[in-house]
């Protein structure tokens, strides 16, 4: 697994960890893979993590308001050759319901109501496919692919974080840019002295506020983000679960990744943690039940080491 927190107003990498990781004293039982920083160089396909950045394209594109309702009955699409599916059927909802449950149906209506492209632009404006610029030895760009033609199935999955991939930290990067009302902070690994802001705005404000506060519902109590909530801190994230590519082509039925994408607190935050856990107990999979506890107790306990102020004293977290 790796967890990334970054600080919302520099940038700094506060925490970046790896496990299994190594002793430097004792390496009579290394193993060359431990000694990765996995959050740094190697690549996911972020999953339902980048709906929120989904969401936003619907907005901009003026299609769609925050109120507007999809008809996600009877929790199933067929598109061409492919199926997708929901947990169950969550019929009509509007655009925060849709984050809230993480519904594919909906996100998939969304997708092909939009012009491929334009989500493609803003999942580029917000950094994936690009460097982040630390010097790390063998850090990852990731992938985002730019298609001729967007078939619909493609176009859908794109949606919903596959057929492109990222490293935690690019996620982290992503997400603060949420954090940051729609402005872009270059990331840093080492602390910044005299710190001066100098970010580009890379999406309107306005919508920035309305798709962070979508995140809340998707870590409350009724979303599938729940178990992130933090004791008297407001949360805003979104979990994901994402299949593994098999060796030879296509996706293992067995094997997952596990996300949760997040910021604290919701009205002005400090924080974005990133929590990725790797092949998780084939029982317990999903986002909601593996990563984003552990995003919950890491950036509770930094939240309270850097001395934020609460701001959310009514949180039940007796879930």
């Amino acid at each position: 697994g790796s967890v990334v927190v970054l600080d919302v107003q520099t940038g700094e990498v506060l925490a970046m960890a790896n496990q299994p990781s190594f002793n430097p004293n004792d390496r009579s039982k290394l193993k060359p893979e431990w000694i990765r920083n996995r959050a740094v160089t190697d690549v996911i396909e972020p999953g339902s993590t980048v709906k929120p950045f989904t969401i936003l394209a619907a907005l901009e594109s003026g299609k769609f308001q925050p109120e507007s309702e999809i008809d996600t009955s009877p929790g199933y699409l067929r598109v061409d050759y492919k199926t997708f599916n929901d947990p169950k059927d969550y019929g009509v909802m509007d655009l925060t319901g849709i984050l809230k449950k993480s519904s594919q149906v909906g996100t998939t209506k969304l997708a092909l109501a939009l012009d491929a492209d334009s989500t493609r632009d803003l999942f580029e404006r917000v950094g994936f496919g690009e460097g982040i610029g630390s010097g790390f030895p063998s850090e990852t760009t990731g992938n985002l692919p730019a298609h001729r033609r967007w078939d619909k199935v493609t176009q859908a999955t794109f949606a919903f974080g596959y057929g492109l991939s990222v490293s935690p930290l690019q996620l982290a990067r992503a997400y603060s840019i949420l954090a940051n009302d729609g402005l872009r902070h270059e990331v840093s690994m080492t602390a910044i002295d005299n710190y001066t802001s100098e970010s580009v705005r890379v999406i309107d404000e306005s919508l920035v506020a309305t798709v962070r506060h979508m995140l809340q519902t998707a870590a409350g109590d009724q979303g599938t983000g729940k178990r992130a909530m933090i004791d008297g801190y407001s949360v805003g994230g979104k979990t994901g679960t994402a299949r593994k590519l098999k060796v030879g082509g296509g996706y293992d039925e067995n094997r997952h990744m596990s996300f949760f994408a997040g910021l604290s607190p919701v009205n002005s935050p400090r924080l974005v943690t990133v929590v990725v856990i790797d092949e998780p107990n084939e029982d317990r999979y999903a986002g909601g039940l593996v990563a984003a506890p552990v995003f919950s107790e890491v950036t509770g306990n930094a939240l309270r080491l850097l001395q934020v102020t609460p701001d959310n004293m009514d949180v039940d977290r007796n879930i």
